[in-house]
């Protein structure tokens, strides 16, 4: 049987299982949307369980999934796409283009966040030259923009302690930083924002180590403050992982990119509620889960309006 062949038949399994976890009746949600994240896409052996050759069929199989769910947009948290041994800017952007092709089958706006793996042999412009946003400026690491009454907010992490983009490699993967005019934005957006908040963002927010942002404490303050993310929604960690801290929940989804076979895949889609619950349905191997933050009784129908969070 070809990939073609497994993916179909991969697909028709999955959407027949995914109606059955569903309840029979549920009120139509503000907004659905799909996440994927860590495909590493690369033309190479597969080392350990990272299967690189294999991640254009899983991401085909999302994308078809997707599509047949009709969900508002797509959007994929990070390392899109990998490298050779050696590294080779032509052949890197070879598999970025190659990855992006299967990506451009969904049927709606696609979305991208910077990933550490996405500036191996490339610079942050030649990867959004082959991987454009829906709607957003060329070039633009950070944006912003509204689907059914929420917003997303995309953070870029990739910067060295001083600021600097992450290019060409050169960077330490564990040294990932959220530059200071991009929280000086991050705030101004979020103080005009008129609606409900998802922050997406590859590496992670809620902890301290070689997994997290180095000034996460500063971008958190900047979400806390505001009163109005209702999730935080990240990647980096394949295995996946979830806390809540202060009231907001951050979710981190698992990779896409571990074990060989389609029934190694992961990824989700994600409805949030009109009352702002977040309700994750995990596929293949991906985490399915619900959480609501405290931010979501601000912008209940008995709240004038949602109350920014102060500071003691």
């Amino acid at each position: 049987m070809g990939v073609g062949s497994r993916v179909r038949l991969g697909l028709l399994i999955i959407l027949v299982a995914s109606s059955l976890a569903l309840p029979a009746a549920q009120a139509p949600p503000r907004v659905r949307f799909g996440v994927v994240t860590d495909i590493h896409y690369a033309d190479i052996d597969a080392a350990g369980a990272r299967t690189y050759r294999e991640s254009d069929g899983k991401l085909a199989e999302c994308v078809q999934v997707m599509n047949a769910k009709g969900v508002a947009f797509l959007v994929e948290l990070g390392d899109f796409k990998d490298q050779d041994k050696t590294p080779d800017e032509a052949r890197t952007l070879k598999y970025l283009e190659e990855i992006e092709s299967v990506f451009a089958v969904f049927k709606g706006p696609r979305y991208h966040v910077i990933g550490n793996h996405d500036t191996d042999s490339l610079s942050k412009a030649q990867f959004l030259a082959a991987a454009p946003n829906a709607g957003i400026v060329p070039n633009a690491t950070r944006y912003t923009f509204v689907s059914g009454g929420v917003r997303f907010v995309v953070l870029d992490a990739s910067h060295k302690g001083d600021g600097s983009d992450y290019d060409h490699g050169n960077f330490d993967w564990g040294d990932s930083n959220v530059d200071a005019p991009q929280i000086a934005w991050l705030a101004k957006t979020l103080g005009a924002s008129l609606e409900p908040v998802v922050v997406l963002v590859h590496q992670q927010l809620d902890g301290t180590g070689a997994y997290y942002v180095k000034n996460a404490a500063e971008v958190r303050e900047a979400i806390e403050r505001s009163g109005k993310v209702i999730a935080v929604l990240q990647g980096h960690r394949h295995e996946g992982a979830f806390s809540t801290i202060n009231g907001i929940p951050y979710f981190t989804f698992r990779g896409l990119i571990e074990g060989a076979g389609l029934w190694n895949s992961a990824y989700s889609i994600v409805d949030v509620t009109a009352d702002l619950e977040v309700r994750v349905l995990g596929y293949r191997r991906a985490e399915t889960k619900s959480f609501t933050a405290e931010a979501a009784a601000r912008f209940s129908p008995s709240a004038s309006r949602p109350a920014p969070r102060r500071s003691s």
